[in-house]
């Protein structure tokens, strides 16, 4: 059996530096905000090619934090890309704020920035973008957009940990990033994670209080604030990853050039494209009889995943919120794409295989 992850074999490189990196922790007696998550943001900022992170919980409450602290009035705009998970929705609606949903470029599975500013009101105040796939955003495009309209810009990292767009890295374009960690992810913790990247001191300020009750000085709180903190451990494990996430990253891109040149043009294969740096988070493909294509797969022992199989405008949670906007491009996506096996340990025999059976389909 291929398996689509096996989060075992994707950690076992690592376990001998984990087992180092908890005893260290557990040693220290200081768990919550101690030196591990100081030392993650700052060497996981200068990756990112910003100048602060703050880290949180996990990857939704690192977009609710980011919209929290732009201080939006009620039921302000926010424009995000119609094929997003859901987590990037529910932190606009867990706001107050209004999703208002742009479709996608059916080539790239991106926010279609020709699409952008028809959707801009006097009502709408930021642009959340999402990186799907481990493909960063037209972004030069976008903040052109964003600084002709005074708008903000977040940036939905939780799958474009390494990607670039002409040569600048995924988290350094908007006024926020948001990270997420989660263990499937290029950098993935073991639990819930998540990290806020951004450049501007006064926003970085802003979200280490909103993270810790709203409060600078302990037991003294200046605004309401959440508890929403990246702890000592999860900080610890991912210094080890964070080491090996090029290393990661380019063997994703290894087993993405073998789907990508040996796949039959019968599938829809991710765009290649040269201002692009992929990391591959997912590998997708598409095609018009995906249920049967993935049915086919598990009786030949090849495990898939579909992301996502509900468009957020039929998820019943969305239901009078933003279920009357129409998104075909969207579902058209939702309803034939298909995650292939890539995990940092599967290995080039293993896609071959699963090419071969593909194939044959």
């Amino acid at each position: 059996m291929i398996e689509y992850e096996n989060l075992h074999n994707l950690n076992k490189p690592f376990f001998k530096e984990f087992e180092e990196a908890f005893k260290e922790v557990l040693q220290s007696g200081w768990y919550i905000l101690g030196n591990k998550v100081a030392e993650f943001e700052e060497k996981y900022a200068a990756y990112c090619d910003s100048k602060h992170c703050v880290g949180v919980a996990n990857g939704l409450d690192a977009l609710t934090l980011s919209l929290k602290a732009l201080d939006l009035p009620k039921n302000a705009e926010v424009i995000v890309p119609s094929n997003t998970y859901i987590a990037t929705i529910l932190s606009i609606v867990q706001n107050g704020l209004k999703p208002v949903l742009v479709e996608p470029n059916i080539q790239t599975y991106n926010i279609d920035p020709t699409k952008i500013e028809e959707a801009i009101t006097p009502n709408t105040k930021v642009i959340m973008v999402v990186h799907l796939y481990g493909k960063v955003c037209e972004m030069d495009k976008i903040m052109s957009i964003a600084t002709k309209h005074g708008l903000k810009v977040i940036e939905d990292c939780a799958q474009s940990h390494g990607a670039k767009f002409k040569n600048k890295l995924s988290g350094s374009f908007g006024h926020y990033a948001a990270h997420s960690f989660y263990p499937t992810k290029n950098l993935g913790a073991l639990g819930d994670a998540g990290a806020i990247t951004t450049s501007d001191a006064e926003l970085m300020e802003r979200v280490k209080v909103l993270r810790n009750y709203g409060s600078k000085v302990k037991y003294y709180n200046e605004v309401v604030g959440y508890n929403s903190r990246l702890d000592e451990v999860q900080a610890a494990l991912l210094l080890v990853k964070l080491k090996y996430l090029d290393k990661i990253n380019e063997h994703k891109r290894k087993l993405a050039s073998i789907y990508t040149n040996e796949l039959k043009s019968v599938f829809i294969k991710p765009q290649v494209a040269q201002d692009n740096f992929d990391v591959y988070h997912i590998y997708n493909i598409r095609h018009p009889k995906r249920d049967a294509l993935k049915e086919y797969l598990l009786k030949n022992n090849i495990k898939t995943e579909i992301h996502y199989p509900v468009s957020p405008v039929k998820q019943l949670a969305m239901k009078n919120i933003i279920d009357k906007q129409v998104t075909p491009i969207s579902e058209e996506i939702h309803n034939t794409t298909l995650s292939l096996p890539i995990s940092f340990y599967h290995t080039e025999p293993d896609i071959k295989k699963v090419v071969e059976v593909l194939n044959k389909f």
